[in-house]
């Protein structure tokens, strides 16, 4: 195919996203289509396919894309995705939004955040039942073992948080959550998603938010087009479902079947954290 070919294909396959950019964006495609297309992927406590019924059954994300979707009277539609692929699954009108993806500046400018925080996550760390934590004062002590990903946020935290501990630098996640299993490190610090499923996993150990608490938000992606009416909905949603305490309900029921104490797991909500 040569080139003026190649180009002509290319605007024919356009045509069908700008005609209904044009015709009212992603919001008015959902409704002619049926259904809002949800970026899913295997990420407990946010999205959690069963292994049995291969569906995507659970999660805060499937929850909400599911009530969402009955909001606007159409059907659910997960579609799989990557974290690093759900950008490009955006603008190539594969999905229409992906929950818990970080409003960073560089994703901003390649598709739209609502002003509205989808829920808050902390800074936690995953210590021996037997090792008194409370503030992070009580790590910072020359016999507390840290382990922590390198070069990572949670690297440069406790570096300069806690100076006088032995902070244990790993290649990634798993190899932090691994020398905790193995009693090479007396607790691991991370964002306090993965400790979910590792305290799961491990059946021993207790997530622990210290304070004072470094929480930040996540957001909600959905593709950058002129028309803002469909980010302008997803913010009116978010933002409801989070005041009414529905996003926490959401967490913490999927907690409850994922095996785990909603009372010892971090909230999802920045007004029921420590300060």
């Amino acid at each position: 195919m040569n080139l003026t070919r190649r180009q002509a294909a290319l605007s024919l396959a356009a045509l069908p996203f700008f005609a209904q950019a044009q015709a009212g964006g992603t919001l008015a495609a959902v409704k002619q289509r049926g259904s809002l297309r949800v970026g899913v992927t295997q990420a407990p406590p946010w999205y959690s396919k069963d292994p049995k019924s291969n569906e995507w059954s659970s999660g805060v994300g499937v929850s909400m894309g599911k009530a969402m979707a009955a909001a606007l009277g159409v059907k659910f539609e997960p579609v799989e995705v990557t974290w690093g692929t759900a950008i490009a699954a955006l603008q190539g009108n594969k999905i229409d939004l992906m929950y818990m993806l970080d409003a960073t500046p560089e994703r901003a400018q390649a598709v739209d955040f609502p002003a509205t925080p989808l829920l808050f996550y902390s800074l936690a760390v995953l210590a021996r039942d037997d090792l008194p934590v409370k503030a992070w004062a009580d790590l910072n002590n020359e016999k507390v073992r840290i382990a922590v990903p390198q070069a990572s946020t949670m690297d440069k935290f406790v570096s300069e948080t806690t100076p006088k501990a032995q902070i244990q630098r790993f290649p990634g996640n798993p190899e932090a959550i691994a020398a905790f299993q193995a009693g090479r490190a007396d607790a691991v610090c991370l964002f306090h998603p993965p400790l979910l499923a590792a305290r799961q996993r491990l059946g021993a150990g207790k997530i622990v938010v210290p304070t004072p608490v470094r929480s930040q938000p996540s957001s909600v992606a959905v593709r950058k087009e002129d028309d803002k009416a469909f980010v302008q909905w997803v913010d009116q949603a978010i933002a409801g479902h989070y005041k009414s305490g529905q996003t926490q309900k959401w967490y913490e029921e999927f907690l409850v079947g994922f095996g785990l104490d909603p009372k010892a797991a971090p909230p999802v909500m920045k007004e029921m954290l420590g300060s």
